[in-house]
């Protein structure tokens, strides 16, 4: 293919030979006569998104690939291109660990199965909203290996099985993001990516969606915000304008956040923008999956807000942040303490220092009961950001009690 880049190249031809990366990191270890983990499948990833060029791996990939060295090291001095289209299978774990076992040992598994599974998906959900997941993390990781479990032992009907990868794609959202909130950030990883390959072989696009935007908003929020953005526009492009409203109106409010953490205002604003005219578009007449019941006005002002904070407009984000706060459910420790904490940061950015640090105690006092690493993170940040007030007597009380 003129033009064409090695990392186009390479992945062009593996995905040709239906080989996994770490299919072609093997076979390019046998050709080089080197130990199986002297290339890694994340070293072919790397290759693959442009990130890093082959160099002395590159004569034995192209033995591994069966093209002549020579035209993969053309591709390798190839000029800056165009990087390949991020997709969303490009997240999904290589191996299938939802491959159903050969001889199935388990029970018959049917309809009433599922739904009792469902009810317990549901369950879990709903838990979530008023713990944490230091609470939650053991039984949702119980509940997922059991329904994982139950779909590669059991035996089921075509149906029965689609819908029970619907309810592992379900709870490996759950599970995700409980799991994040514990601060088991690769497990959660694991987790999202089991769930999008249940949702993407159940062919469920809007579950594949949800779960691809949440695990764009793990890698946003764990420093990774390259990818998030990549994966949350991809997860957004995937879903297309049939998605349900609630569902765009979420995939475009982690592109909104992605937008925000790279620094990208206008392109952050406009998809608050685009997500605010999605969900106005919600009916009754347009059914919404059950999993996205809490997408309503109320979320999408929250998420308008601390988009304010990020990019540092407090006169915006402070009269938002009051708003919700105002009607906000108070038994919902942990999203309290969240919200606040975006509160006193932009109380600190409007040159409040004496409010941000009564807000700040607020924070500290909620989180201090809730196993949320989250929680535990924003406590810092607020605190880092306090310390340019730490003249002011009620600034100064409240960082020296905490620390």
């Amino acid at each position: 293919m003129r033009g064409e880049t090695a990392a186009h190249m390479i992945r062009r031809l593996r995905q040709a030979k239906c080989w996994s990366q770490a299919r072609l990191a093997a076979e390019a270890c046998r050709a080089a006569g080197l130990p199986p983990d002297s290339l890694t499948r994340q070293d072919v990833y790397r290759y693959e998104k442009g990130k890093r060029t082959p160099r002395e791996w590159l004569p034995f990939i192209a033995a591994a690939l069966g093209v002549p060295a020579i035209e993969l090291e053309q591709a390798a001095t190839t000029g800056a291109q165009e990087s390949a289209p991020v997709t969303v299978a490009d997240f999904l774990p290589d191996a299938d660990p939802l491959a159903p076992l050969k001889v199935r040992q388990g029970r018959r598994i049917g309809a009433a199965d599922v739904t009792d599974l469902a009810g317990r998906v549901h369950g879990l959900r709903l838990a979530d909203d008023f713990l944490a997941g230091g609470d939650l993390i053991a039984p949702a990781l119980r509940e997922l290996r059991s329904a994982v479990k139950l779909y590669r032992e059991g035996s089921h009907t075509e149906e029965v099985g689609r819908t029970l990868l619907v309810q592992i794609g379900e709870l490996a959202q759950v599970a995700g993001w409980i799991a994040s909130d514990a601060g088991r950030n690769e497990e959660a990883e694991r987790i999202y990516k089991l769930g999008m390959s249940a949702a993407r072989q159940a062919e469920d696009g809007t579950l594949v969606g949800n779960l691809a935007g949440s695990l764009a908003y793990h890698y946003t929020n764990t420093g990774n915000t390259k990818e998030g953005l990549a994966l949350a526009q991809a997860a957004l492009e995937a879903a297309g304008d049939d998605a349900p409203p609630k569902a765009r109106a979420l995939y475009l409010d982690r592109v909104a956040w992605a937008h925000t953490q790279a620094n990208e205002a206008q392109s952050a604003m406009r998809a608050l923008r685009e997500a605010s005219e999605a969900l106005a578009n919600d009916s009754d007449a347009i059914e919404s999956p059950q999993y996205l019941y809490w997408v309503e006005v109320g979320e999408l002002q929250v998420m308008e807000s601390r988009v304010y904070t990020e990019l540092r407009k407090p006169l915006r984000a402070v009269p938002l942040l009051r708003e919700v706060l105002a009607r906000y459910d108070a038994t919902r420790t942990r999203e309290l303490a969240l919200y606040l904490s975006w509160l006193a940061v932009a109380l600190a950015d409007a040159n409040e220092p004496e409010e941000a640090a009564a807000t700040a105690q607020r924070v500290i006092t909620l989180s201090a009961d809730v196993a949320s690493e989250r929680t535990a993170e924003r406590v810092k940040v607020v605190l880092h950001r306090l310390e340019d007030f730490r003249h002011v007597p009620e600034v100064r009380e409240v960082l020296e009690d905490a620390a």
